[in-house]
């Protein structure tokens, strides 16, 4: 089976460069799926989740933004920030939910709703990837 050559980098590194079977990103208009031999293009990434799947196994990625090339040879995420579900505070991650559904409730004057809800958004994202991860270790559950 062709493989799909991914590079996923952020300002401060690259997180992965690795030879996948399929992407699922969280394109601007909804989740795209990203194939060997796939169309080029362009298109920017809303906070979420990516999905790779490489030899049958899945990996959970939270990204909070960015970019997403496919080209010819290869994908080329361009992240605002990303982390692997083994990076992920959980314990923070729970703060920042706690934190913003607070904000919710009582909409400080000085903070827009978008923003509060963004941050919600993310922790909720954050969440849910060490959740995968974390019934991926415990089969049976």
């Amino acid at each position: 089976m062709a493989t799909l050559r991914l590079e996923i980098i952020t300002a401060e590194r690259q997180v992965l460069a690795d030879d996948i079977d399929i992407l699922v990103a969280p394109g601007i208009e909804g989740e795209l799926g990203i194939l060997p031999h796939h169309a080029p293009l362009m298109t920017m990434l809303q906070p979420g989740e990516l999905l790779i799947r490489k030899d049958g196994e899945e990996t959970y990625m939270v990204v909070t933004g960015g970019f997403l090339e496919v080209r010819p040879d290869k994908v080329i995420v361009l992240a605002d920030a990303c982390e692997r579900a083994e990076e992920i505070d959980v314990a923070r991650a729970e703060e920042a939910k706690r934190r913003a559904e607070e904000r919710l409730k009582t909409r400080p004057p000085d903070m827009e709703a978008a923003s509060i809800e963004a941050a919600l958004r993310r922790s909720l994202t954050r969440l849910r990837v060490a959740e995968r991860r974390r019934r991926k270790a415990k089969p049976g559950l």
